[in-house]
């Protein structure tokens, strides 16, 4: 009788093992991500995850190679109904308009003072253009930070009255912080000013500036009254989008990702560069589909346009997430 104790005790340490041990486990991967409905997306980035991390997998990826890069407008937050900058662009404008008094008959800047902002933008990237150089340059990094972060502060979407950092996605903020659990560097690659974006983006997402690629002004290096300055030139330095996202991640990273997350066309060739590499790789689209709780648009829109990349999942494997649903919630709850 004493000899059949221990092999009964083995046997159900065995158990536990084998069977409630796993699924104690799969719980708690799952609970990483609380505001994600159950459904083939949240599994597919669950599974990507404990096959890359787990030491046995054949799939496993060493920490210092585990990369995932986000793009940020449309994937980490709002871009409805226009690109969060461009609403740091126009209130810069205004509060430009009294040193510029020509600005009251010259285009873009009339329109945008008029408040007609449709036409302000009517010359597509070349007016966009001419309104950053004018609101963007000709002060230190040091200045523009300051402003970005006053602005950031204050400043509240149109529509819904909240505040640009709480128009953030509670389930890409449960993603980031459950990549970094499993040592992951997360990385935003976006065609945004990068320097609009590192002011903020550590408090936001948990992914400090270093971390973060985007767009940019060519700067200089000038000695001010002696005192060292870099200063922002109003020319382009890099267009950090669509096949720029890829050449960014290179010259920044180094390392090609093992994940990448988008949601339009602009990200399409990061998302097909990350997916292409050798082992275990993942890419991810954000569909919007939520006209109640958000905006619902594709392949028509002129912000965020999703046709190319859209097709394109399919025959590479990408996850798409449906916003309407696979997300429990849109928004973090208010403070």
């Amino acid at each position: 009788m004493h000899a059949i104790r221990p092999t009964l005790a083995l046997m159900r340490y065995a158990f536990l093992l084998l069977f409630v041990f796993p699924l104690v486990s799969e719980s708690s991967e799952a609970d990483a991500l609380p505001s994600w409905n159950d459904g083939p997306s949240k599994q597919a980035i669950i599974q990507f995850v404990q096959e890359v991390t787990r030491e046995n997998s054949p799939h496993f990826v060493p920490p210092g190679e585990r990369i995932a890069t986000f793009d940020n407008d449309g994937t980490l937050w709002v871009e409805q109904p226009m690109y969060t900058q461009l609403f740091f662009v126009i209130d810069r404008i205004q509060a430009l308009a009294p040193s510029h008094p020509e600005w009251k008959t010259q285009e873009p800047f009339k329109s945008v003072l008029q408040g007609d902002v449709k036409q302000a933008l009517a010359g597509g990237n070349h007016s966009i253009l001419e309104l950053m150089m004018a609101t963007h340059a000709g002060m230190s990094v040091l200045a523009f930070s300051t402003l970005v972060e006053e602005w950031i502060a204050i400043a509240k979407h149109p529509s819904t009255g909240r505040l640009f950092t709480e128009m953030v996605y509670q389930p890409m903020l449960e993603l980031i912080a459950y990549l970094q659990e499993n040592h992951f560097k997360t990385y935003i690659v976006s065609g945004g000013g990068i320097e609009f974006m590192r002011p903020w983006t550590e408090k936001v997402y948990g992914i400090p500036p270093e971390w973060v690629i985007g767009s940019s002004f060519k700067t200089e290096y000038k000695l001010i009254d002696g005192v060292p300055q870099l200063l922002r030139m109003p020319s382009v330095n890099f267009i950090d989008d669509k096949e720029g996202k890829p050449v960014g991640i290179h010259q920044f990273i180094g390392r090609r990702p093992i994940a990448a997350f988008g949601n339009s066309d602009g990200d399409f060739q990061m998302l097909q560069w990350v997916t292409a590499g050798d082992g275990k790789r993942l890419g991810l689209l954000v569909h919007h589909t939520d006209k109640a709780r958000e905006w619902a648009y594709d392949r028509h829109s002129s912000v965020g346009k999703l046709d190319k990349a859209l097709d394109a999942a399919k025959e590479n494997g990408w996850v798409v997430v449906d916003m309407k649903t696979d997300w429990r919630t849109i928004y973090p709850s208010p403070h």
